[in-house]
């Protein structure tokens, strides 16, 4: 039997490497306390993401700071899709550039901001909660669900019900609308230029998901289908 060409796409992106990156504060503390706090993890996820760079304490002197989001890189070690950055945890949609590129970029990610946080705040020991953990995308309406699961996930600050689905949908415009103002997301890199996001690895339907209505129906419709096959099964 012929496969068709749909399938055969969905077959193929079982090889792809597209994966849900997240993690918290080990005993559920918070990550992230300031405003200092938030732009400093922002700035990592930029300036570590390269095979060769320069230690990025460097740039936290004198005035260099003001052109961080100016340095160049070279290679670097992951595509980001994707990021959300709440209190007490993180959130990346990101894709190998080089090899073992994603446990490279963060073991480097999460030694500087730990480094980092326990000097600010004069304590010692481990941050978060584990090493990392992952999920890979399965087919491309997980991938999308994964890219709106990202830029919704702010509004779990406001109503923690939006990550289960178990939301009143007549408060889900507002959520959606709180998210897509988060400022430590990369949803306004899609309207504004890319610069810590490089969604080229990836599809080019992600960069046409844009506005609250598409991230709301990618994520609801994934849901929903997946409650539709637990009740099959």
């Amino acid at each position: 039997m012929k496969t068709s060409t749909k399938n055969q796409k969905e077959a193929n992106f079982e090889h792809e490497t597209y994966f849900h990156v997240y993690n918290s504060g080990v005993d559920g503390r918070i990550l992230f306390n300031s405003k200092e706090d938030f732009d400093r993890f922002e700035a990592y996820l930029y300036l570590l993401n390269a095979v060769e760079g320069q230690r990025a304490a460097n740039f936290f002197t004198g005035n260099r700071a003001a052109t961080i989001f100016e340095s160049a890189r070279g290679e670097l070690l992951v595509s980001i899709a994707a990021y959300a950055v709440t209190p007490r945890e993180y959130h990346l949609l990101i894709s190998a550039n080089a090899h073992a590129g994603i446990s490279k970029f963060m073991q480097k990610l999460q030694t500087a901001y730990t480094m980092f946080f326990n000097k600010k705040y004069q304590r010692a020991g481990r941050l978060f909660q584990s090493s990392y953990r992952s999920k890979s995308a399965q087919s491309t309406e997980h991938l999308k669900y994964l890219f709106a699961y990202v830029h919704l996930h702010p509004a779990s600050i406001f109503d923690a019900g939006i990550v289960t689905g178990n939301v009143e949908p007549t408060e889900m415009p507002s959520l959606v609308a709180k998210a897509l103002h988060y400022r430590y997301s990369s949803v306004n890199e899609y309207t504004n230029g890319h610069v810590i996001t490089k969604p080229d690895a990836f599809p080019p339907y992600l960069q046409r998901m844009k506005d609250g209505a598409t991230l709301l129906r990618a994520f609801q419709t994934f849901q929903s289908n997946q409650i539709k096959n637990r009740t099959k099964s």
